[in-house]
């Protein structure tokens, strides 16, 4: 694609190495900035300095936030004996938006997947299972994708804290199998959360 500016080139070099993000729309996006007010694209650039040099991870659930322990963590009316373990944030926001589940979350920050050189030490599997050796906690639903890498996470924590008196569910198959979670609507997410199962019984499933 040839451009008249080096300057605008670049710009649509970066843009396009976000996920989804082709050459034309890059370019679509740049464009669009370029007729905008100066303060709207400084005001974007800050935003995303701030989000890169400022962000952080709850030292408890991993999950991003703005402060040492993030506002789930630090809310007293939380039930903090339940933990839903998930793969990612953006498994978060999905269950919270479904207003339904009201106790505490653990991002693993991905799921075991040998071929993608994804092992268990990589994954917050450790800080985990000692929220577990706490003894706070009665039950961790397993909220993984219904996927081959999400089922092998799910068994593996399983082996890990499986001594431990707590109950191991997992949520209702109303996500089909293979599907990622974020994509779920609000409707199947929260009622696989409330209809959760014994993750014994989701073992035969497997």
């Amino acid at each position: 694609m040839e451009m008249s500016s080096k300057l605008l080139e670049k710009a649509v070099a970066e843009i396009s190495l976000l996920p989804g993000i082709g050459k034309r729309t890059a370019l679509r996006l740049a464009l669009h900035l370029l007729k905008q007010p100066l303060e709207q694209t400084q005001h974007l650039s800050n935003a995303l300095l701030r989000l890169r040099e400022d962000i952080r991870f709850c030292t408890i659930c991993h999950n991003i936030s703005d402060t040492e322990v993030c506002e789930i963590c630090s809310n007293a009316l939380r039930d903090a004996s339940v933990i839903c373990v998930v793969e990612d944030v953006r498994d978060v926001m999905a269950i919270e938006n479904t207003g339904l589940f009201k106790g505490l979350y653990h991002v693993l920050g991905g799921k075991i997947s040998p071929i993608d050189g994804v092992g268990p030490s990589q994954l917050t599997i450790v800080p985990l299972v000692e929220r577990v050796k706490q003894g706070n906690v009665k039950e961790l639903i397993f909220a993984l994708s219904s996927t081959m890498e999400g089922d092998t996470t799910n068994f593996y924590i399983y082996k890990q804290i499986k001594d431990y008196n707590i109950v191991t569910s997992a949520i209702a198959r109303g996500i089909g199998v293979g599907d990622e979670l974020e994509f779920a609507d609000e409707v199947t997410l929260g009622r696989s959360i409330m209809h959760r199962v014994p993750f014994e019984t989701s073992l035969r499933d497997i």
